[in-house]
């Protein structure tokens, strides 16, 4: 049915959702962009705490993986690069997708009032949580540039490739976030399960370590772990010189990350109809 002039045309239409859903979501943009910045506003504004802990959670970390794995274990560092510097090349990505996990979990029913209210593609919301957790990876970015100046560390023309990578990680990120975000929702009590799943992922991710000491005829299984093409790829852009990357591990990193996508994706978009009701 249309309903109005030729120049201002409702139409009414069953499955007109479904088909324009994608549209959609390029219409919905300003809907993108104020919620990701309200979230960095809350999170940051007025407040002192939450910037230093965007500081201290990562440095705290490098400090005792760099103590456990490096003066404890005598791990070898990844290339010539300060063990400190490789930590923490590896910490950045981890970071990025453990804050991401976390928040795009509850951001369905922390906007639950705004969900049953009024239609717009909820694939915005946890993505824009996910952004969210984009502005802690660049406060982190700066510890980094300090350890560089602290060890004089330059790097080398790897590091024009490291937008690849952080997009690598969004997308690592951004699928499993989509499947939690769905079933957080029909299932509260999953939220429980997130501290849990992150912080075994930490000591399963080659976080401390690199991950050359992985033994080869294990180390292609391992990067079944998508984080584990990510973290490979920062250390690789970041550290340059002797740092290597296992191309065989990438390909299955990326290939595991983009059927995390797909699989987020298609799990979210079959619950999206009922969030309103369950939430």
């Amino acid at each position: 049915m249309n309903f109005g002039s030729d120049e201002n045309i409702l139409v009414i239409a069953p499955g007109l959702t479904e088909r324009h859903y994608w549209r959609d979501l390029w219409r919905y943009r300003e809907l993108f962009y104020v919620l990701a910045l309200r979230d960095i506003s809350v999170r940051y504004k007025q407040t002192i705490i939450g910037v230093l802990w965007a500081l201290l959670r990562p440095l705290l970390t490098m400090l005792v993986f760099t103590l456990v794995f490096s003066r404890i274990a005598k791990l070898p560092a990844e290339g010539s690069a300060p063990y400190a510097i490789m930590v923490f090349a590896g910490l950045l990505p981890w970071q990025f997708f453990s804050t991401s996990l976390a928040e795009s979990s509850n951001s369905l029913i922390d906007n639950s009032n705004l969900i049953s209210k009024i239609y717009f593609p909820r694939l915005i919301v946890p993505t824009a949580s996910v952004v969210v957790s984009f502005a802690d990876f660049l406060i982190s970015f700066i510890i980094l540039l300090g350890l560089m100046i602290w060890y004089q560390f330059l790097p080398s023309w790897r590091i024009l490739s490291l937008p690849l990578f952080i997009a690598l990680a969004f997308l690592a990120s951004l699928g499993p976030g989509l499947w939690i975000a769905s079933l957080n929702v029909k299932y509260r009590d999953f939220r429980y399960v997130i501290p849990f799943i992150v912080q075994l992922g930490l000591y399963v991710s080659p976080v401390g370590f690199s991950s050359s000491l992985v033994p080869e005829q294990w180390r292609l299984l391992y990067s079944m772990n998508p984080m584990v093409g990510v973290i490979d790829g920062f250390r690789w852009a970041i550290l340059g010189g002797q740092s290597l990357i296992y191309w065989e591990g990438m390909l299955l990193s990326c290939a595991v990350t983009a059927i995390f996508l797909w699989l987020g994706i298609r799990h979210f978009r079959r619950m999206e109809k009922s969030f309103a009701d369950l939430i």
